[in-house]
């Protein structure tokens, strides 16, 4: 390479100074982005040269392959970026690497003086992305020459203390190669697995090849951006493979783009399990956010809710900035929209499976409810939007049979303006339970939840299409009335004779009810328990489980089935004034609690039952 003039030493504009010493200086702790930077330039530079040659044809060496090239040498501690893109005329160069031209840069050092200089992470959202090479290098020299037929071959070179130098050169081709002479500190970058494994993480979607020391190394096409009918399934799974470090395929996958409210591509992967269900923690989020598909930010947190954190996938909207701050995801207007579009589309993707595709939606339900009945609980705006995806066995359906809350509404009684639910560990629990009683003689369907927070979820949504969700263990539960099924069975006790019951068991049982009374819905047992404030049964278990040494949740309301042998023999050995009455009655007392899934005095109860056995065996001899 000849040179055509000696070296023309010129100083940086004073605020690139201050730009550079920030930089050299900072405390960035991840200089590897310096790499993500420069490639970014590179493929700007092939893109600018793309569309320029649309317009005219008329370049410097329209042969050249549009591609980026690196060159890694060890032994010299250097690093080499190349493309053969649009290049820089000298003037260019003062422009684009001397001075601050741009209203970015400028708006970037503004945000530095202004108190945040430890906030230099954003460089690239500013445009300034080249200048992060003096992280890591103690000296960069640039070799280009523009893509116009009459320009010359430049270098330009800078420790980035302050000077640059710029002089002709002969025998350079078209584009901007960038070499790096790397400081003591950094002589990792000279490494090829080290690179390697910086592209793959930041510039695997690169829309041209990526070349390190001859072998391509972006071999994973972008394939959000491509037409949907151009991709196969084979395609898909062997980028969600790639993209979630999966060895299965998706159960389910989402691609689209917008154009409004705000512009994306997106390509979403629901996986077939995840193993938080087994225990193994919560897990991070699953998806990546690429601005002209190069990573911005790897499992971004703000993209989408907590509760969509098991999708997997990418998503790219070139209105973002490159390498937005954690802090600004959080107040960013245009990630508050893109939030609200890929949520809307996910939320509204579920429920159209949910409809076309019901086997599979409920291979996707198994699996992953955890995370809508999360949603629910969680995102107050989504609630509504959340509801139709539930899913709960019933007091109508085989068992394994799973029913929507529109199914439920669908099948109602006439009258009916409330949709009930009841909690229990299993379906047997449930269904030989008291509490389930009135709504099998009234022909009432019941909800069945199993886990221990469905009825907190449930308490939480509160309605469903104008219909409000009760628990079937509430105190005062209105059905429709029926001839059949509401008159009081001829064989109960006399009024007269409940009265005296009642008020003496309440006295027997003491602060543990609030009050004993006759009750209207039980039909084949004997007792049950009612919460008077409206706490389900299942929300008194939570509790328990989050403070295990709590035994008492308040005084409940205790109902007696005035025509159950039971109760009746348990009436007559209270006019006898037997002391054996007072165990009976503590013993149904635990029984109920029992009935209701909850912890009772154990060594009591153990006791009362010994006492009841000899009764019973002293009887029968």
């Amino acid at each position: 390479m000849s040179n055509n003039q000696t070296n023309n030493t010129r100083e940086f504009q004073a605020e690139v100074k201050q730009l550079l010493d920030i930089v050299i200086n900072s405390l960035y702790t991840d200089k590897k982005i310096f790499l993500r930077e420069l490639i970014s330039n590179a493929a700007d530079a092939l893109e600018k040269l793309r569309y320029t040659k649309i317009q005219n044809t008329d370049t410097y060496q329209p042969e050249l392959p549009s591609e980026i090239t690196i060159q890694t040498d060890d032994n010299a501690h250097t690093l080499t970026i190349a493309d053969t893109g649009i290049g820089m005329t000298e003037e260019e160069l003062v422009e684009n690497l001397g001075t601050i031209a741009h209203s970015g840069s400028k708006a970037f050092l503004k945000h530095l003086t202004e108190g945040n200089q430890a906030d230099v992470n954003l460089i690239g959202q500013f445009g300034v992305g080249f200048y992060s090479a003096f992280m890591v290098a103690s000296k960069v020299t640039v070799y280009t020459r523009s893509y116009k037929p009459d320009a010359d071959g430049c270098i330009w070179s800078s420790d980035g203390l302050g000077t640059y130098t710029i002089q002709k050169a002969d025998l350079i081709s078209r584009g901007t190669r960038i070499q790096l002479k790397l400081k003591e500190d950094c002589h990792e970058f000279a490494k090829p697995d080290n690179i390697k494994s910086i592209i793959k993480q930041y510039s695997s979607f690169v829309p041209f090849p990526i070349k390190l020391n001859g072998d391509k190394v972006n071999t994973i096409e972008a394939l959000w951006t491509k037409n949907k009918n151009e991709i196969s399934d084979e395609n898909y799974n062997e980028f969600y493979k790639f993209i979630a470090n999966a060895y299965d395929e998706p159960l389910f996958k989402i691609h689209f783009s917008v154009d409004a409210p705000i512009n994306i591509n997106a390509l979403l992967f629901f996986p077939k399990d995840h193993f938080e269900r087994f225990g193994f923690g919560r897990m991070e989020p699953g998806v990546n956010l690429y601005c002209k598909k190069v990573l911005i930010q790897e499992k971004s947190e703000g993209i989408l809710p907590e509760w969509l954190r098991f999708i997997k996938g990418v998503v790219d909207s070139e209105e973002l900035p490159l390498n937005i701050s954690r802090e600004t995801m959080q107040d960013s207007a245009l990630i508050s929209k893109l939030r609200k579009v890929l949520t809307g589309r996910i939320v509204k993707f579920l429920a159209e499976q949910a409809q076309s595709n019901p086997d599979k939606y409920l291979e996707f339900w198994d699996k992953f409810q955890i995370f809508i009945k999360e949603g629910i609980a969680t995102d107050m705006g989504r609630r509504k939007d959340l509801a139709p995806l539930l899913r709960f066995e019933s007091s109508k359906s085989e068992p394994g049979k799973l029913v929507s809350l529109q199914e439920y509404l669908e099948g109602m009684k006439e009258g009916q303006d409330t949709i009930y639910y009841l909690n229990g560990p299993s379906r047997d629990f449930i269904e030989n339970g008291p509490y389930l009683e009135i709504f099998k003689r009234k022909d009432i369907e019941v909800l069945y939840t199993y886990e221990t927070a469905d009825d907190y979820i449930l308490n939480q949504l509160g309605d469903y299409e104008d219909k409000k969700l009760v628990s079937a263990d509430q105190e005062n539960i209105q059905l429709p009335e029926t001839d059949d099924t509401d008159k009081t069975p001829d064989d109960a006790l006399a009024e007269s004779e409940v009265q005296e019951l009642t008020k003496w068991m309440k006295e027997v049982l003491g602060d543990d009810v609030s009050e004993v009374r006759a009750s209207k819905r039980l039909v084949d047992s004997p007792a049950i328990l009612l919460s008077p404030d409206g706490m389900t049964n299942s929300m008194q278990r939570i509790m328990k489980l989050m403070n295990k040494d709590l035994n008492h949740f308040g005084a409940r309301i205790m109902d007696i089935n005035t025509s159950h042998p039971i109760i009746k023999k348990l009436d007559t050995l209270r006019k006898k004034a037997d002391p054996f009455a007072e165990i009976a009655v503590k013993q149904l007392y635990d029984s109920t609690l029992i009935s209701a899934g909850l912890s009772s005095d154990y060594k009591g109860m153990v006791n009362r039952m010994h006492e009841i056995l000899d009764r019973a065996l002293e009887y029968n001899q």
